[in-house]
């Protein structure tokens, strides 16, 4: 039509659109473990053994959510499918900062199922506190590596973060990326 000035978005808008949903679900993800490591652990920390444990077995039960798993599972599959958008646009630079975010994201997956999950389900499954026999020692073999680890992952999704906050820069308001 004459004068139709309405554009359907091209390969380009849509690709940026993946990339920038991967930038928010990785940022949020980041922002959620950043909270837990600046926040919420020194707190709990700072507080005695049943209410460190009470709070963290909630804490446990609360989380696993379709918000969080949206959030956090998705930000990979986000940062995937933008990967794959970059490659078919030949867009070198950005899926090898897309592939950078997701190298340290899948470290930040890899500490989050084989240190925090285990040790999350043990401190659930640890029972009431009221009841936990040494709640001292539960709560000082959870703490230690469990804070400890965080500071690491939190450090990776950040790296994430950032890695595909460059990509999107490189991938240009208009998506089309310097090659």
């Amino acid at each position: 039509m004459a004068g139709d000035t309405t554009r359907k978005p091209t390969n380009g808008h849509r690709g940026r659109k993946v990339l920038g949903a991967a930038v928010l679900a990785m940022g949020l993800s980041a922002g959620l473990l950043c909270a837990f490591t600046i926040a919420v652990m020194p707190g709990l920390t700072a507080a005695d053994d049943r209410t460190l444990v009470d709070a963290m077995q909630q804490t446990i039960v609360k989380i696993e959510n379709p918000a969080f798993f949206l959030i956090f599972l998705g930000a990979p599959v986000f940062a995937a499918v933008a990967l794959v958008q970059a490659r078919r646009a030949g867009s070198a630079k950005v899926a090898g900062w897309i592939v950078t975010g997701l190298a340290f994201y899948t470290l930040t997956l890899l500490i989050t199922f084989t240190v925090h999950v285990p040790l999350n389900y043990e401190l659930r499954d640890a029972g009431d506190p009221s009841r936990i026999q040494n709640l001292a020692a539960v709560r000082d073999d959870f703490v230690t590596p469990w804070v400890t680890w965080d500071i690491v992952r939190t450090l990776t999704a950040t790296a994430a973060f950032c890695s595909l906050i460059w990509a999107l820069v490189l991938r240009g308001p208009t998506g089309r990326a310097e090659r």
